[in-house]
Formats: structure tokens, sequence, C-alpha cells
């Protein structure tokens, strides 16, 4: 999901209801599930515009996180909430080191290979344990490693562009 607001970062959504009280599943983004609590307040993303909202409590559950939203009593209220996008202001995020980049930075971006062929465009990244993928969708869909200095070249945010060392099948 590509934001619409640059100056917030989607580090997850809303998921299904939980229990009568009104508490709601989250799916988080943030490398360690649990983290997204870290980093309250969070705002809301309904008909594209960000709205603040107030976590009356949340908690790990299982393998999942549930949060108690303030003026959320019942279950019919927060499944409106379902799939709805979580966000914070990207300036609260830790400043990256050289060559490093958020998930959300890569999404939507152009992959060209070696031979100037466009492949298409990154749709999503999944971690698969030994190394990130980037999924690529264009004529086809690609799963590329994310290896930089091996497989990925280069990568420009300002032309908006990652270069690839792959070949087009």
């Amino acid at each position: 999901m590509k934001n619409t607001d640059q100056n917030f970062i989607i580090i997850g959504k809303f998921g299904s209801t939980y229990g009568i009280q009104g508490w709601i599943k989250v799916q988080a983004y943030t490398e360690f599930g649990a983290d997204i609590l870290e980093y309250l307040p969070w705002s809301l993303l309904r008909n594209r515009a960000w709205t603040p909202i107030q976590i009356e409590s949340g908690k790990t559950y299982g393998n999942g996180i549930i949060v108690k939203l303030q003026g959320i009593n019942t279950p019919e209220e927060a499944r409106f909430l379902t799939g709805l996008a979580i966000g914070i202001p990207r300036s609260r995020l830790p400043r990256l080191k050289e060559n490093e980049y958020y998930w959300s930075d890569l999404v939507g971006l152009t992959v060209i290979n070696q031979r100037g062929e466009t492949l298409g465009k990154v749709i999503n990244l999944m971690e698969t344990g030994s190394n990130d993928v980037l999924v690529v969708k264009g004529d086809k869909e690609h799963a590329i490693p994310y290896l930089p200095g091996k497989v990925i070249t280069r990568i420009d945010l300002d032309k908006q562009e990652i270069h690839v060392d792959w070949e087009l099948l």
C-alpha cells in the first residue's frame, strides 16, 4: 500500500475484532511486531486522510497484537476499522545509515535490469529468513532477492528506480 501523504509512513493495519469490549487485532509491518506499540500515538488512514486515534490499551496476545481504542466499546464499532492503515509521521522514525531504506521507500519504485529492461514496479517486500525479497509486478511477477551489491546494484530514490542484476525471463 502506498502512502497518500509522504509525511506519514504506514506501520500496520487493523485486522478483525477481538472479544466483546471493542478490542481489535493489529497486523504490524514493523520488523518486530510488538514494536508497533512503541510508536504511539497512531493515526489511521480513512478516505485518504490521516486522523489521530487514541489507544486506551495495547498488548501482545499469542503471536499477535490487540489494542483497545478510546471510544470503541463494542465489536460492531471496532469492525469499522478492519483493513484501515495505521500510520505515524515519518519524522518519528529513526534515521537510517547510508544505503539503508525503509521498505515503504522501496514500494512503488521501478525496477530496471542491466540491459535497461523494465521489470515492473515493487509491489511488496517479503521476509524469507535468509534475505528479504522484492516482489516486482510488470508483464510478469518477479521475486528478486534483496541482496545489495550482488543483485541490487543501485537504488535511486530521486529517480524512483532500483537497478538490478536480474534477467527478464
